[in-house]
Parts: C-alpha cells; structure tokens; sequence
C-alpha cells in the first residue's frame, strides 16, 4: 500500500528534477545573453507587443506580460491540481500526515519573511516581505535528484509537501496582499466563470478544451479587479472533478467486455467495418475514466509546464543585466540581504525550529529515516526560490532599479541554497 501511495509522488518529482535541469539551462541563456552584446535584442524581445481579441475589442500588451499573466495561469492550474489530488487522497489528505510538511512550511514562510522585515523596517522598499517567502519545486527537486540515492524515500516526499504548502501561501500572499487598485467591476465575470464551471462538473463534463471559457472569464475577471489573474488557474484546478467514474476495476470490466465484443465482430464474416466503431468507443471512453480527471490532467500538463512554460518564464524573467545593479540606490543592500538571508539562512532556520516546536508540543512526528539532519537538507534546499521568488518581485518591486536588485539577491541566494543542499546532502547522508 505504502508503495503504491509513493507512486504518484515519485512520478511527479522525476518530472520536476528533469524539468528543473531545463530551468537551469534556461536561467543561463537569459544571464548570458542579457550581459551579451546583443543585450539589447534580449530587452526588444520581451517588449515586442502582442494583441487579442475580436472586432474592436482588442488587448494588448508586450510579450512579457503574456509570459507572466497569462502563459503563467497553466503553471498555476497544475499547482491547483496537485494541491487538489494531495487533499483528497495524498500527503495532505489527513491532519496526522500534513502535520509535518504543514508545520516545516509555515516556519520556511515565516522566518524569511520576519528576517526581511526587520531589515528593510522603516526602509524604502517594505514590500518585498513576500520574496523569500517562496520555494522553487523543480530547481530544489533537482538538487536532491544530484545528491543520489542515498537520500531516504521520505525526504523526496517531505521536499514536495513542504513546496506545495508553500505554494498555498504563496498563492494566499500574492491575492491578498500584492493585489492593489481592487474594483467590483470584473466580480461577474469571476461569478460566471466559477459558475460555469460548476454547471460543467454536475453536467459530467470532464476538463478539457471546453474549460478554456470559463477560466478566460475567471482570469479576465480577476484582472478587472485587481487581483493577480493567473490565480485563475488555482480556482479552476481547485474545483477539478477528483473521482473517475469507472476506476480501474471498472475499466477491466468495461475493457473485457469491449474487447470480446471487438472479438467476435472482427471474426464474424462480412461484418461491416463500421461495428467496429462502438466497441473501440467503449473502450477508449473506459480507459479515459480509469483514473480521476485531476491525475488525468496533472499528467498530461505537467511535463507542457515543466519544460515550456517555465523555462520561458525563466528566460524572460531571469535575464538580469548586471551593469545596471546599482547598489548605490536607497535602500538596495537592505533589498539585497534581505531577500538573500531570508532564503539562505530564513528557510532552514525557520523549518528546522517549527518541526523542532511541532514535535515537543507532539503536533507532529519526524520519521526516523529522515530525522533533524533531513529536515535541516529539506530547510536548505527549500531556500531556492527562484520562478516563484521572481514571480512576487515583479510584483512587490515596481521600481526597475530595485526589482533588478531583489532579482540578484534571489539568483545568489538560489545558487548558494542549491550548493549548500548539495554539500550537506552529501555529508549528512553519507552513501
């Protein structure tokens, strides 16, 4: 049972430590070519604008916006889809097994955001609480991939728990505290998007195509009234149908009776072609409902997310052009350690003393293969906060000069985070 409960979860990691070595690569094309000499070409890139719509009703906006707004809601939709599958039937699917991942989460948010506030208190730039809050799955993911197999089992598991409740918080931070200019005007919009969604689960419609509609309107909606549009893809995934209507049994049972029906009919002589048809229908509508919607969808996403989407959010975003750091502007070291400390040093500090609390006060209780030194290699390596770190700096930071400094400081801290992971994978958990 143990074994066949990891399944999904292993699954899930081996895409995301492939899909972070795409990341990687992606984040070194954007530094070299934005200090290249065709630096200039990297910027004109993302500017280029970029229009949709109908008739006289047209949107545009530059590529970066599209990249971030919009291409981002699918990144947004799987992590939707994987919070929904580990709450019904996963690692968060009961108090006793969320406690852990829960707890490490909240002190991996808490202290790197206290650690940034109490630096930057009374500065110019107090906003940018919110970036060493995040955690990078699929860069950390990879790093404990290149430590080896001498990690236990439990600590991969841990690693994808802690992200996907720290997704949760971030998702909760960038809707209520990095929406601004809130307006009532788009709430229909939201309304009919939820509701239509609604309509298509009690009409037994299963996500697909059809399901673009309703997340346009959720995401045009939430963009009339201020709050961040891609979390359109978490409304949207969170609702997602989680039970398939045959399973596997039932897949068997329909799938036998399909193929014998195939069986005689493919035997039978001069049987029109034609009869065929019905029972390859059956059969391929039973293998679609042997498993539920949402690990339908998480799979056949998550690698399109894993090595498109977020490599070209990489590319875009990643490219800082180091000769314009100015860190003579008000305020930048403060950004800078601020942001830096929170993941380097916040991260580990803050998850190793709330599991440390968590189990005195016997809320929780650390698995003995993983143990205070797995939680300090999980506390480390959560401290790469990259995609989503970026993500809430373009966010907290409208100034350019101070968003391209809290974009070094998460460059440095991913880098030193990954490193220290890897060094202290190695030594705690000796092969």
């Amino acid at each position: 049972m143990a074994l066949r409960a990891l399944r999904p979860v292993e699954q899930f990691i081996h895409v995301e430590a492939a899909g972070g070595i795409t990341l990687i690569l992606a984040a070194i094309v954007a530094l070299v070519w934005a200090n290249s000499p065709w630096a200039h070409g990297y910027e004109a890139l993302w500017h280029t604008p970029f229009s949709i719509g109908i008739g006289n009703a047209v949107f545009t906006h530059d590529l970066h916006f599209w990249i971030n707004e919009f291409f981002m809601t699918m990144f947004f939709l799987v992590i939707g889809l994987e919070v929904k599958r580990e709450i019904v039937g996963g690692t968060l699917a009961n108090v006793k097994q969320a406690a852990l991942p829960l707890t490490a989460a909240l002190g991996g948010m808490a202290i790197p955001a206290l650690l940034y506030v109490i630096l930057n208190a009374g500065g110019p730039a107090p906003a940018g609480w919110g970036v060493p809050m995040a955690t990078d799955i699929a860069f950390a993911v990879g790093i404990l991939t290149l430590i080896g197999s001498r990690l236990p089992p439990g600590l991969r598991v841990l690693l994808l728990a802690l992200a996907i409740v720290d997704d949760i918080g971030a998702i909760v931070v960038i809707a209520v505290f990095y929406s601004s200019g809130l307006s009532a005007g788009g709430l229909w919009l939201v309304g009919l998007g939820i509701l239509l969604v609604l309509v298509y689960v009690r009409l037994g419609f299963r996500p697909g195509a059809k399901y673009l509609i309703p997340t346009v309107c959720i995401w045009a909606g939430l963009y009339r009234i201020g709050i961040h549009p891609t979390l359109a893809g978490v409304i949207v995934g969170l609702m997602a149908p989680v039970k398939p209507w045959y399973g596997a049994l039932g897949f068997l049972r329909v799938a036998r009776e399909a193929i014998n029906e195939f069986e005689y009919l493919a035997k039978e002589q001069g049987a029109p072609e034609e009869q065929l048809v019905s029972p390859l229908r059956k059969l391929s509508f039973a293998a679609r409902e042997a498993v539920s919607p949402v690990v339908r969808l998480v799979t056949g996403l998550h690698g399109w997310v894993s090595f498109g989407i977020v490599p070209v959010f990489a590319l875009a975003n990643a490219g800082v052009s180091f000769s314009g750091v100015d860190f003579g502007l008000d305020g930048a070291w403060l950004i800078y350690f601020g942001v830096l400390l929170g993941l380097v040093v916040g991260k580990p500090l803050g998850v190793l003393a709330f599991c440390w609390l968590g189990e005195r006060l016997n809320l929780l209780e650390i698995p003995r293969e993983v143990g205070y030194r797995g939680v300090l290699v999980v506390g480390t390596v959560a401290g790469i906060g990259f995609t989503m770190a970026i993500f809430i700096a373009e966010l907290a930071f409208m100034d350019p000069g101070r968003l391209v400094i809290a974009k070094t400081a998460v460059l440095t801290a991913s880098v030193a985070a990954a490193v220290g992971g890897l060094v202290l994978g190695r030594v705690l958990f000796p092969k």
